[in-house]
């Protein structure tokens, strides 16, 4: 008994001195950071705007805080490409549903000029810049439009569209104003050429982006009877698909990702020419587009994509 009473008269006696000490430990802590950051505001205040170093700080923040605010410029601009040449690119795809298909590839060109204006306003944001410290901020749509100008390109030509083809059309003309004293409207003085280049990296991701839709334009086509062009897409994915073989690994890292859809894409295409070329005769015109679809599936779900 004496030794739990001694127990006892230890923790009652004990406890509240060592939560004592915790709670003071704690105001202590408290009262040390608020000194610390009145004594590091002090300081701000206390600095010297007129030191060197002070001086050279404010150029670094200013400099930081125009490059954010441009590449965020960049990043909508970016997005409304983007956009524009997927529409583009959906109203392509209706040349295999339409009597005369000219007039829909004509459209697709009055689309195609309003995103290049866009591009004109990238251009005119990289100015001056590199071109390699924003190029994260745009090269989703510039790939998007690579591959809207050539989906439409081998409409109408059925060919490749070359890079040096796509950076003619991206030549801009703007015209530089000025504001005369005492008027609000600006005089034009004279035209400045802005060119936008797009990479070679861009280029090929845009291309490898262009086989996804020639496949679909093969289903397409042969739901609609079209029995040659299945063929004529086949032979041209292939040309594709050893061209960027030949790139291998020394190309950019992007380009290896996309190769595996490519060879998927190739891999759709060959299957519904063989099924033409086996079983075209014994399927109707109008059931072919059904069975390539649930071929196509079949083989989506075996590649693990659905």
């Amino acid at each position: 008994m004496p030794a739990i009473k001694t127990l006892l008269r230890t923790f009652y006696f004990t406890k509240p001195l060592n939560s004592h000490a915790e709670g003071m430990n704690k105001r202590e802590a408290e009262g040390c950071a608020r000194k610390n950051a009145d004594a590091a505001q002090d300081r701000d205040l206390s600095a010297n705007p007129s030191s060197p170093i002070v001086a050279v700080f404010r150029v670094f923040q200013q400099e930081l805080d125009t490059k954010h605010d441009k590449y965020e410029r960049l990043v909508k601009i970016s997005r409304d490409v983007t956009i524009e040449s997927k529409r583009t690119i959906f109203l392509l795809h209706r040349v295999t549903n339409v009597q005369d298909p000219e007039e829909v590839v004509n459209e697709a060109d009055i689309k195609l000029d309003a995103v290049r204006q866009k591009i004109g306003l990238i251009a005119e944001e990289l100015r001056g810049e590199d071109i390699y410290q924003f190029h994260r901020a745009f090269t989703p749509g510039i790939q998007e439009y690579v591959e809207a100008v050539s989906f439409q390109h081998y409409i109408r030509h059925r060919c490749l569209i070359s890079l040096e083809e796509i950076n003619a059309r991206l030549v801009f003309m703007k015209a530089e104003k000025e504001e005369p004293k005492g008027s609000a409207e600006a005089l034009a003085v004279g035209a400045q050429v802005l060119t936008f280049q797009v990479t070679p990296a861009d280029y090929l991701l845009g291309v490898a982006d262009l086989t996804g839709e020639l496949m679909r334009m093969c289903i397409s086509s042969v739901g609609n009877g079209d029995i040659d062009t299945p063929f004529k897409l086949s032979q041209f994915l292939r040309q594709i698909h050893d061209g960027f073989s030949y790139i291998g690994n020394t190309g950019p890292y992007e380009v290896s990702k996309k190769l595996h859809t490519l060879r998927q894409s190739l891999g759709k295409v060959e299957d519904a020419c063989y099924a033409l070329r086996v079983r075209g005769s014994e399927i109707p015109k109008h059931m072919l587009a059904d069975v390539f679809s649930s071929r196509n599936t079949l083989i989506d779900t075996e590649d693990g994509v659905v």
